[in-house]
């Protein structure tokens, strides 16, 4: 597992997913220290509320966080059939924060789509979901969402999150690295107890 006292310069590989309108770009700028890389194109046809366009190959930002740990963001497109870039982005990657607009329809089944999908690529204790407009859309809550993505397999922390607001989604990303400072702290624990003969 990944020594957080031993990171590489290049930093730690993020992926923010979920389903479109989620705000996996504007959590991207709202948190990047420069300039960020973007593929959106207009949207084919109606267009979702206020959302005029869409990502169809990937966000890309940077931010150091307090603790000067470099992190490179990714943004995955939120479309079904571009699900083709999923492995792609999450290939090597630390860690995955998915993100849910809370007024979509079955936000908690999104969520455990997008979890199932970027599993493989950086395990249980690598996942953080935000949902976002729980301030108007207040239903399903955070216990349902524990509740129902424990069921399904994902015991992963769950935060109400506005993505425009810098501090929300830093919290996101110290929530993230944080929970793999707890896993290292016991993985050395863990595979001694496992070296120790027994009777």
């Amino acid at each position: 597992m990944v020594n957080l006292a031993q990171i590489p310069p290049a930093g730690l590989k993020v992926v923010f997913s979920g389903p479109m309108g989620a705000g996996k770009t504007t959590a991207i700028r709202a948190i990047s220290d420069g300039g960020t890389l973007s593929t959106e194109v207009p949207i084919s046809g109606e267009a979702m509320g206020d959302k005029v366009s869409t990502t169809v190959g990937l966000d890309h930002g940077e931010c150091r966080l307090d603790d000067g740990v470099t992190l490179k963001l990714f943004g995955t497109p939120g479309q079904e059939r571009f699900s083709f870039m999923w492995p792609i982005l999450g290939a090597g990657a630390f860690g995955v924060i998915v993100l849910v607009d809370n007024s979509q329809p079955d936000p908690v089944a999104a969520v455990a789509h997008y979890l199932q999908a970027f599993a493989p690529h950086v395990g249980p204790r690598r996942m953080v979901v935000g949902v976002g407009r729980l301030d108007s859309h207040p239903q399903p809550d955070l216990d349902t969402y524990c509740k129902r993505l424990a069921e399904a397999g994902f015991a992963v922390p769950v935060i109400d999150v506005d993505v425009r607001r810098a501090a929300d989604v830093r919290l996101l990303l110290s929530v993230l690295v944080s929970m793999a400072e707890v896993e290292h702290v016991h993985e050395p624990q863990a595979a001694a107890s496992e070296r120790t003969p027994t009777a």
